[in-house]
């Protein structure tokens, strides 16, 4: 489905049944990427594995073709109209977002905003490489300070860094992977499995 937004036409390809749906995960890509790569395809996966109804977000820019997010707040702000037109097909379940890269900074920043039960965070970028990165953390604490649940999981060579343990409620560090996590889609797909219905249970049990 096509959504329009303040910064332009998103697209969202939806898996799953939005009437029988647990919960919604939305998802999207890093900077220059799609939502095709590895890692969000294992954490699709094992969404629909539990009975979530899952969207895979091509954000404005990128159906634009432009391989730069631009502006924070502009980005966030047409995730935030996303999220609302995708949370309509299936309303009052928990909702979960999240991304790679770029994308799970995007989730992290609006977790709050969007009312977002729970993020994972893939390949979250701590900071760029060389010494005048600026770290990115607080923008993973904003989401935890929103409420939400994170699960962060990395790979154990990411040039990027990798968040502490004390930085989410679940860090998952995938042994030999680099920032692109391309490989290991088992370990990713069991490690959003085994989190998300701790963290669904509350709404489960209400």
């Amino acid at each position: 489905m096509e959504i329009v937004t303040s910064g332009g036409v998103a697209r969202a390809e939806l898996d799953g049944e939005a009437g029988t749906a647990r919960f919604l995960l939305v998802l999207t890509h890093g900077a220059g990427g799609s939502v095709g790569s590895p890692d969000l395809l294992a954490a699709r996966d094992a969404a629909l594995g539990l009975g979530g109804l899952v969207a895979q977000v091509t954000q404005p820019y990128r159906v634009r073709g432009a391989r730069a997010p631009g502006s924070a707040d502009r980005q966030d702000l047409a995730w935030a109209e996303v999220v609302a037109a995708l949370t309509a097909l299936a309303p009052g379940v928990p909702l979960v977002q999240g991304g790679r890269s770029n994308g799970a900074r995007v989730a992290c920043r609006t977790a709050a905003a969007v009312g977002a039960r729970a993020v994972i965070a893939l390949a979250f970028p701590l900071r760029p490489p060389g010494p005048a990165g600026q770290n990115r953390l607080a923008e993973l604490h904003a989401a935890t300070a929103g409420g939400a649940a994170v699960l962060v999981v990395n790979g154990e060579r990411d040039p990027f860094g990798i968040p502490g343990a004390e930085d989410a409620d679940r860090v998952v560090v995938v042994p030999g992977e680099t920032h692109s996590l391309r490989g290991h889609r088992a370990v990713i797909a069991a490690a959003v499995a085994s989190w998300l219905p701790g963290v669904l249970r509350p709404a489960d049990s209400s």
